[in-house]
């Protein structure tokens, strides 16, 4: 943090932002270019605009101050949301939330990596996911009236035919959208989907998933800040000193990521050595499956990353290798 930086705290939302200072003063703006130009405003060539991933309402924002050359970090809200609980342990407050998000950025000694907008070929490829998901919603929806309707006495030939149909045109869409996203994702990580496909458990489809979701592992430095951003790092509530309720994973990651390495959990326990020894090591404790499965999508996860990082094909055989990556 260089001396002269002049960070702002911003806590941003779908209709507007409220940003601090080192002024400590409040300005609240409309998250639209209006209130974009008022935050320029307060800006200078030493300044660093720091907020929270959130969805998408921080996208617009972000890529206006990187287009006009201000630096950004958006950063996981699971690691302000922990320093802020760390602070309210010491003092009470009433600040704002872009208060405490600006005291993040100064105090929290975490080292801010500057965001960076995605390509064309990103966005495409995110935007191809998002659409997917909600036709793969669609169908089961279909397919489920579809079970209640010939479920009775007298189905309607109409109805059935038209859900049918419709089935049809949705399975017909979602496969050239796969298509299309997996030729996408071919053109800048080609290798990498060979490598991640190479772990047993994880096929392509969830391959393509992990590598656009992470954005090829890019933005992480560890397979810590990794686990994190997915949602699957444990987290332990606590009342007084001693008491200590079941722990369980966060959950304020990206939902879709953790998802898709839950389906590939079922399928590595059983065919990857070393997620079915952690699995069958958990288990035999006593454990429930449930937190098992959670351990070996934490290390699928770990082994996609060592293996971008390292250049490596999976290999049982190389696991120190691996290891010394994780």
């Amino acid at each position: 943090m260089s001396e002269n930086t002049n960070y702002f705290g911003i806590d941003i939302s779908k209709d507007v932002f409220d940003v601090s200072g080192a002024d400590g003063k409040h300005y609240q703006f409309k998250n639209d270019l209006s209130g974009f130009k008022k935050l320029l405003n307060l800006t200078n060539e030493f300044s660093h605009c720091v907020m929270e991933s959130t969805g998408v309402y921080h996208l617009r924002l972000s890529y206006y101050l990187e287009e006009k050359g201000v630096a950004v970090s958006v950063e996981n809200p699971l690691s302000i949301k922990r320093f802020i609980q760390m602070r309210l342990t010491k003092i009470k407050t009433d600040k704002k939330d872009s208060q405490m998000i600006y005291e993040y950025a100064v105090n929290s000694g975490v080292e801010l990596r500057l965001w960076k907008g995605q390509s064309k070929t990103q966005i495409a490829c995110s935007q191809i996911i998002s659409l997917t998901n909600l036709y793969t919603k669609q169908t089961t929806a279909l397919k489920n009236k579809l079970q209640t309707e010939e479920a009775m006495g007298s189905p309607c030939t109409l109805v059935i035919q038209s859900l049918k149909r419709s089935l049809k045109h949705l399975k017909k869409e979602i496969d050239k959208l796969e298509d299309t996203l997996l030729e996408l994702v071919k053109l800048d990580n080609q290798d990498l989907l060979t490598r991640v496909e190479s772990i047993p458990g994880i096929g392509r489809k969830s391959s393509m998933l992990l590598i656009v979701l992470t954005g090829g592992f890019e933005r992480f430095n560890n397979a810590s800040e990794l686990c994190s951003f997915a949602g699957l790092t444990p987290m332990i509530r606590q009342s007084g000193s001693s008491i200590r309720s079941r722990s369980r994973i966060s959950k304020m990651g990206n939902r879709r990521l953790r998802k898709t390495l839950f389906m590939c959990s079922l399928s590595a326990k059983k065919h990857n050595k070393a997620c079915r020894e952690i699995f069958d090591r958990i288990v035999a404790k006593g454990k429930s499956k449930k937190l098992a499965l959670i351990a070996v999508c934490n290390k699928l996860l770990k082994q996609a990353f060592a293996l971008a990082k390292s250049g490596l094909i999976y290999d049982e055989n190389y696991k120190s290798v691996l290891m010394n990556l994780n």
